[in-house]
């Protein structure tokens, strides 16, 4: 069995699991196999929404996180202008195959026309790439709504950031108010700065509750409210 089978299976699992416990050994990263993460970066992205997730996942692979952390584009390695001008250099384009968790991140409003998840969202071909992905999908604040377009979260627990939650659950998902959303093998974040908090979490599930709190510990960061979870 594939290692991005054996990630999938336990993240479907682990509803049953102790709350902080980190994923069963045949899925947990090592040095040999880490986690590999990559960040969905495009034109009009949300600063915090991405880099937020970067850094938190940075800092915990210099930690000795087995955790390997990539920016990348839709399409080829490019510079991205986000939402508030930041220049961003996006070493990668996006190859799927070489995830084993994408993060989503925002673009401001899904329904503003001319905002980065607005022109993301009419990119047809991007959503039907996206629908195939079978890697384990996180959502950041309206990041969550291309995870819908995509029909990720219909008849699933997720939530999004507070303006877009109507809309995510007219599309049918079954919205919860929360920061975080751990439904398996779908993680979906509330608005901007719940990418720390989900960063975080992803840190716990894997590699276990003392390991994050640690990760805080150097961030001097705490994380607010708490993660549902499917159990």
């Amino acid at each position: 069995m594939e290692r991005r089978t054996f990630l999938q299976a336990s993240a479907l699992s682990t509803g049953l699991a102790v709350a902080g416990a980190p994923l069963a050994s045949a899925a947990s990263p090592s040095a040999a196999s880490p986690l590999r993460v990559q960040i969905l970066l495009y034109e009009g992205v949300e600063e915090l929404d991405s880099i937020a997730p970067y850094d938190v996942l940075s800092i915990a692979a210099t930690m000795g996180g087995a955790i390997r952390t990539t920016l990348v584009s839709t399409d080829k390695p490019t510079m991205v202008t986000a939402s508030r001008g930041l220049r961003i250099e996006v070493p990668r384009g996006w190859s799927p195959q070489d995830a084993d968790v994408l993060i989503v991140p925002g673009g401001m409003r899904h329904d503003q026309p001319g905002s980065g998840m607005h022109r993301l969202l009419a990119d047809k071909a991007f959503i039907r790439r996206l629908a195939d992905v079978e890697a384990i999908m996180v959502g950041v604040c309206t990041g969550v709504m291309a995870l819908s377009a995509a029909g990720f979260t219909r008849g699933r627990p997720a939530t999004t950031h507070s303006d877009s939650k109507a809309a995510l659950a007219a599309q049918g998902a079954k919205v919860v108010n929360a920061r975080v959303v751990d439904d398996g093998d779908l993680v979906t974040c509330g608005g901007i700065t719940s990418g720390l908090d989900g960063a975080v979490w992803l840190v716990e599930r894997f590699l276990g509750a003392k390991f994050a709190n640690q990760v805080e510990t150097v961030l001097e960061y705490e994380r607010r409210g708490t993660v549902w979870r499917n159990s």
